[in-house]
């Protein structure tokens, strides 16, 4: 496990008390096959330790290797806007084994978030300098790859 640099601010993605004793810090590519299956074992650590733990979610989408990784980390960010970034995040890796463009515009209407304004972030890549922000912060805490948790 790395040495987090760049502290936790508000503008990252958290869940969990903030007073928590333990604060993990998850460098996450949607695509990636070990981080679909560190899903399910941080929601169980989270429903073991509850208020003990906080969980902050950091971009890191490698997409050399993972095509898809780049579009779910702009989903995602796109459904923060709408306060709605952990029903997004925990969609697309409930369903990792059906990423593509349907699964984010499924997921978007099952979220009421509007096709049309994800259709354009996706063009864009309107959320590139927020997942821009989060992949360098990673690699001055030492992330080279993911899964990596801080």
């Amino acid at each position: 496990m790395a040495v987090l640099k760049v502290p936790v601010t508000p503008d990252d993605h958290i869940q969990g008390n903030e007073d928590a004793p333990v604060t993990v810090v998850e460098y996450g590519d949607y695509e990636c096959p070990h981080c679909g299956i560190a899903y399910y074992i941080v929601k169980s650590l989270q429903k073991q330790y509850g208020r003990l733990l906080r969980l902050v979610f950091r971009n890191f989408p490698l997409a050399e290797l993972h095509p898809h990784a780049e579009s779910a980390a702009e989903a995602a960010e796109f459904a923060a806007d709408y306060g709605r970034f952990w029903d997004m995040h925990d969609g697309i890796y409930e369903n990792q084994q059906r990423l593509g463009t349907p699964l984010l515009f499924e997921l978007a209407t099952l979220l009421d978030l509007p096709a049309t304004a994800l259709r354009r972030v996706l063009m864009t890549q309107g959320y590139a300098t927020k997942i821009g922000y989060d992949f360098p912060a990673g690699v001055r805490s030492g992330v080279n790859g993911t899964l990596h948790f801080s």
